[in-house]
């Protein structure tokens, strides 16, 4: 597929609310302007690249600058990975005025607009990125969240005070005193939701 194609039948598709153009490299801003203007009610595109397609390249707004251009109903916009850089971004938001969903992963022309400018500036908009958060950050993250017991709590996550555990071996009081035997008194195992999607990537068998 290339731009003069997508000229020649961007006409015949006019009625479609939805359209994925992610990874087309041989399609570029001729092909969006084209498709924005003949398909009045599209709501939704992607246009999502893959990272080593753009690997260093500089940035560039044709594209954003297209879709500000003749997209201007657009709900939901996907241009992960995309050259665009913050002035292309802007000119999207302030065409797009009804945009909801905005995905940015990867967008590193653009990783001035953070997190505190979209809730200042579109506090109902959903964005992600440009800053993509690692697995396990977001992981360990789940984990921190699911604790009841703070550093400074007087008991600790087993049940016992941390004021008795000064005068005696923290493993006497979790094992008894019979080291050979070895048996846990009051074991308090605890399961938490939210955190079974993520269960299996960090090697922990899934609920049943």
């Amino acid at each position: 597929m290339s731009d003069s194609i997508v000229e020649q039948t961007a006409g015949r598709l006019a009625t479609i609310t939805f359209l994925d153009l992610s990874y087309c490299c041989k399609i570029g801003p001729r092909a969006l302007e084209a498709i924005g203007k003949h398909c009045k009610v599209l709501v939704s595109l992607r246009r999502n690249m893959h990272p080593l397609d753009n690997a260093d390249k500089p940035p560039q707004d044709d594209e954003a600058n297209a879709i500000a251009a003749t997209m201007p109903r657009l709900k939901h916009l996907e241009m992960a990975y995309n050259l665009v850089s913050t002035t292309g971004i802007l000119k999207i938001l302030a065409s797009c005025s009804e945009l909801e969903y905005l995905d940015l992963r990867g967008c590193w022309d653009a990783d001035d607009l953070d997190e505190k400018f979209f809730k200042e500036k579109f506090p109902k908009l959903k964005v992600l990125g440009p800053v993509i958060m690692d697995a396990m950050d977001y992981r360990m993250d789940e984990w921190d969240y699911c604790s009841d017991y703070s550093d400074g709590s007087e008991y600790l996550s087993w049940g016992y005070p941390a004021s008795e555990l000064d005068d005696f071996d923290i493993y006497d009081a979790l094992w008894g005193d019979d080291e050979d035997n070895m048996v846990l008194d009051e074991l308090e195992l605890r399961f938490y939701e939210g955190i079974n999607e993520d269960a299996g990537m960090s090697g922990w068998p899934l609920s049943p």
